[in-house]
């Protein structure tokens, strides 16, 4: 047993970070030096209801006290004590999306996630009327939405916030919202540190013909900046994340944060001119800017570092589902011989040998739209694999085809920043479930995005280790310490990670690989078209 982590647990010197992923729900609690002390999580997955992506309200809580059970039972069988108190904690969750809120505080219609692309007529009728790109997934553009679709619940609304926002107002009673997960909902003034004056004012003027009984600013959470205190957590909170009593309240909370801040902070990618990848469900690249971009674009969203500077992100709705789910076709062979069943095996001897694989993947072309896909103009998705007669279809090839085409989009996005707008970047970082495998993942990334990668072994611990990074930082920064310097001094301390440079002939096969993949875009067009 480690005795200097089991005096770090019974002192409450611990700090814990939570995060509400796509597919898991995760929670980190690390000791003073930033070091992972245990783990929990808990499995769920969203669901199609009505047409619209959800998870219920039962899902979320019964999945957090899930996890934090979990995470309780790991740390009293590692060393044997209870979680009692903590330093800090601090939630994270998926960015984006829409909970509407009435004065009971009762949700008024279900949670509508980031990945509905139901949102089309408002995001563009917005993004006009702001001059600035507003996504479909953001919060204002759902909220426009319902409001174009005389949904009567909106004018009942008293509150609209994030995932992250509503589970950090359960526990702790605050309506705040960190400034990178605010600007999500809608943009936000960098010299302000919270939403634009000019588009509340915009947006009131243009929903006023309505009548309804509230003001845009009115209904949004305080924007809170990392490093700002964010409340505490209340009796009340305190059973509700762990219903056994040991969790003792008054606890100290950072201001919740969305999985893309999480993710900038996880990679210690928060200065200008450095860069993050986030691969799993979903994808998303963010890049801090040195200056503004020129004029807005469709693919790209600008948003905010946890301390406010300016990102540039390219974020994708779809990454490995489909390829989780042709490598577990294989499983289901490896069960149909018979053969012991090690998943991380077959990921791995998959993964491997794509690398065998032609730079372009044999002329093969993947196309994985679970759902729709906004960069490249999709509301729906059909997943497709196309081959023509003479293309070189093997195994490797066809595995290649497929980890490409996780970040196929990722790279059409970025193509813009670098190529179109001429944004440099000294280090790019990547993490998340598409790099489990040493050295793959990684490597098609760079043969992407044409630059070096790389990944920490931290890169695991994902966003909720960010956002524990984040609770740790409220309480252990030194005074006017910026976040920047926070995690270069204490955190990472010069750890880089293990780099991957790409080949010229790995970029010249990615850019083959992505010529096709956009030729093929008609005939996914056509699929969804054809498939109701």
């Amino acid at each position: 047993m480690n005795t200097d982590a089991k005096s770090t647990l019974e002192a409450g010197r611990a700090v814990l970070g939570i995060e509400l992923g796509s597919t898991r729900i995760k929670a980190v609690l690390v000791d003073e030096r930033n070091r992972p002390l245990a783990q929990g999580s808990h499995t769920w997955e969203n669901r199609l209801v009505d047409g619209l992506w959800t998870y219920s309200l039962d899902d979320i809580w019964r999945g957090l006290q899930a996890c934090y059970a979990d995470l309780r039972s790991n740390v009293l069988t590692q060393y044997g004590t209870e979680i009692e108190h903590l330093a800090a904690i601090g939630i994270s969750a998926m960015m984006h999306g829409y909970m509407a809120f009435d004065r009971r505080g009762e949700l008024l219609v279900p949670f509508r996630t980031w990945r509905n692309t139901n949102t089309g007529r408002s995001a563009a009728v917005l993004s006009q009327l702001f001059a600035y790109n507003i996504p479909l997934r953001w919060s204002i553009a759902h909220l426009y939405q319902a409001i174009l679709d005389r949904e009567e619940h909106v004018a009942r609304i008293d509150f609209l916030t994030t995932l992250a926002g509503y589970v950090h107002w359960q526990l702790t009673g605050r309506r705040v919202l960190g400034i990178g997960d605010a600007s999500g909902m809608l943009p936000v003034d960098e010299a302000a540190k919270s939403y634009s004056a000019s588009m509340i004012e915009h947006f009131d003027r243009l929903v006023a013909p309505c009548g309804y009984p509230w003001h845009l600013r009115d209904l949004l959470p305080e924007v809170l900046s990392a490093g700002e205190p964010a409340g505490e957590l209340t009796p009340e909170g305190a059973l509700r994340l762990d219903p056994s009593g040991h969790l003792a309240a008054g606890i100290p909370f950072c201001p919740p944060e969305g999985d893309a801040g999480t993710g900038m902070v996880a990679t210690n990618a928060v200065r200008p001119r450095t860069g993050n990848v986030s691969a799993g469900t979903s994808s998303f690249s963010m890049i801090v800017l040195e200056r503004p971009l020129s004029r807005p674009y469709e693919a790209i969203d600008l948003v905010t570092t946890p301390d406010g500077s300016p990102v540039a992100m390219v974020h994708c709705n779809n990454c490995t589902s489909d390829l989780n789910a042709w490598v577990d076709l294989f499983r289901e062979y490896h069960e149909l011989l018979g053969l012991p069943v090690d998943m991380d095996a077959i990921y791995g001897q998959l993964y491997r040998h794509a690398l065998a694989g032609d730079a372009d993947c044999g002329g093969l072309v993947a196309c994985n739209y679970l759902s729709g896909e906004p960069v490249t103009g999709f509301a729906e998705g059909r997943p497709l694999f196309v081959r023509s007669a003479g293309d070189r279809f093997n195994l490797a090839n066809f595995m290649r085809a497929q980890l490409c085409a996780a970040v196929g989009v990722l790279k059409i996005g970025n193509d813009i920043l670098f190529r179109n707008e001429q944004v440099r970047v000294d280090r790019i970082t990547a993490h998340g479930g598409l790099f489990r495998t040493p050295g793959v993942g990684q490597r098609i990334l760079a043969a992407a995005l044409a630059s070096p990668i790389s990944v920490m072994e931290t890169a695991g611990e994902g966003g909720a280790w960010g956002i524990a990074l984040l609770a740790g930082y409220l309480v252990r920064r030194s005074e006017g310490q910026s976040l920047a310097d926070y995690l270069d001094e204490r955190v990472f301390a010069g750890n880089v990670g293990s780099q991957i440079v790409p080949t010229p002939e790995e970029i010249a096969g990615f850019e083959a690989y992505v010529a096709n993949y956009q030729a093929a875009l008609p005939i996914e067009q056509e699929a969804v078209r054809c498939k109701r």
